[in-house]
């Protein structure tokens, strides 16, 4: 034990030394909000204006395109409708009772910026009257998915006003009519106690996953790379002479893990720092923020992700312990990774539905169950006894893996030359 213990704070302390280390711990955040709200940006910026001419058949939708939605009423269907929209700037070219589309066509494949169309959109003569007509809507780009959808939003809300008022419906009895309601999701928990921020919960669900893979990921990287720098240097073989092979392998586990678990109570820190700041601003407003973030939330944290790093960096050691190069490891370990972050993969599931009989077989399942169990206990309120179930059964698979990891461990660190297959590995196991 007293052996162990020492590698245990040898890898602990090489590790929380190093000038990445401390720069990824703090910047980690800032980068992670970056690759967050950059793309956004640039996204809502790369979609500019467009240019669009409307050739009306009917001769009669002209406010639906030319009076901006901002300026009417609140009541308004259409302001509802472009508060949920990805936000486009739109400038219209109003054509009633047009024959010939050709001349517009024309102008969207022209090569001078003066006067190009980006689209066309066409609306039939008889569609007030006519249930089966179709929209027509021309444009540069196969994929112009918001522009079609939008425009398809504004002339179909227009033709339905139009075609009551027709009915002799009054325009502001048709506002209050059409006008959507705003849904509030509420969580109803076991116990009767209601719960809001649905939409929190998921978004919180898939940060805290990502925490859980991010730091297991470059953890398990960094014991498969010392192992195989170890084989390669021998340095190994001079390390085993005064400590078990076993004693080597759980010392670089459960140093790596603490150097996981360092990081992310830092970073859990600094979201706490700015959850206070941001709960005294905002509770001016009178929103309780315990209502999307829950103090159970930040209690499973730390249980889940030891289980899920134990249970993943095992394989990873595995990796090291085989093979004798960091391609060779990469190789054997990527399809096994695959399978292990499965759960990751099918996530949008699991927070959608964390009740189903798919979420609740993973989470008390082998491998997937901390990461599974983890989100249900984000966005919803799983029995304690499945909850147990799982850190069991995920505490015995860790025992399991530390095993047969400590057999594969034990003679390959001493191996060299070609990289095992299934069979030997298998081998390795009963003679360890």
């Amino acid at each position: 034990m007293k052996k162990m213990l020492v590698v245990f704070k040898r890898e602990y302390l090489q590790a929380v030394r190093r000038k990445m280390f401390i720069f990824m711990t703090f910047a980690f955040p800032a980068l992670m909000a970056a690759l967050m709200f950059i793309p956004t940006f640039l996204m809502v910026r790369g979609l500019g204006e467009k240019h669009v001419a409307v050739l009306d058949g009917t001769g009669q939708l002209r406010d639906a395109y030319l009076h901006p939605v901002a300026n009417r009423p609140r009541t308004d269907l259409q302001r509802v409708q472009q508060s949920r929209e990805v936000p486009q700037a739109m400038q219209f070219e109003y054509v009633d009772h047009v024959a010939d589309p050709k001349p517009y066509l024309s102008r969207m494949t022209q090569q001078s910026k003066d006067g190009q169309l980006d689209g066309v959109l066409i609306v039939p003569p008889d569609a007030l009257t006519n249930s089966d007509a179709h929209l027509k809507y021309y444009s540069r780009t196969a994929t112009d998915f918001i522009s079609q959808e939008r425009l398809s939003s504004m002339t179909n809300h227009a033709v339905q006003r139009d075609r009551l008022q027709a009915r002799g419906l009054d325009s502001e009895v048709l506002n209050r009519a059409m006008t959507e309601m705003t849904l509030d999701s509420v969580q109803l928990s076991k116990t009767g106690e209601e719960k809001k921020g649905g939409s929190a919960n998921f978004i919180v669900g898939f940060v805290l996953c990502a925490l859980l893979i991010l730091p297991t990921i470059v953890s398990g990287l960094d014991v498969m790379r010392g192992i195989i720098q170890e084989k390669s240097d021998r340095v190994v073989e001079v390390l085993i002479s005064s400590v078990t092979p076993a004693e080597l392998l759980i010392g670089k586990i459960l140093g790596t893990a603490a150097v996981g678990l360092t990081q992310i109570g830092v970073w859990l820190v600094m979201l706490f720092a700015i959850s206070t700041y941001g709960a005294a601003i905002i509770s001016v407003a009178g929103i309780n923020l315990s209502q999307f973030i829950r103090l159970q939330t930040f209690i499973y944290f730390p249980i889940f992700f030891v289980l899920a790093f134990l249970t993943y960096v095992c394989i990873y050691a595995i990796g090291g312990a085989a093979c004798n190069s960091d391609r060779e490891a990469q190789q054997l370990i990527a399809p096994i990774t695959m399978v292990m972050f499965l759960p990751w993969f099918i996530l949008v599931a699991l927070i959608t539905n964390p009740d189903s009989a798919l979420s609740t077989s993973f989470s008390m399942a082998p491998v997937f169950g901390p990461m599974t169990m983890y989100v249900r206990t984000l966005v919803s309120d799983p029995p304690p006894i499945q909850i147990a179930i799982s850190i069991v059964v995920s505490v015995a698979t860790i025992a399991l893996f530390l095993w047969v990891t400590a057999k594969i461990f034990r003679v390959g660190i001493l191996s060299y030359g070609k990289r095992p297959t299934i069979p030997e590995l298998w081998r390795w196991m009963k003679v360890a």
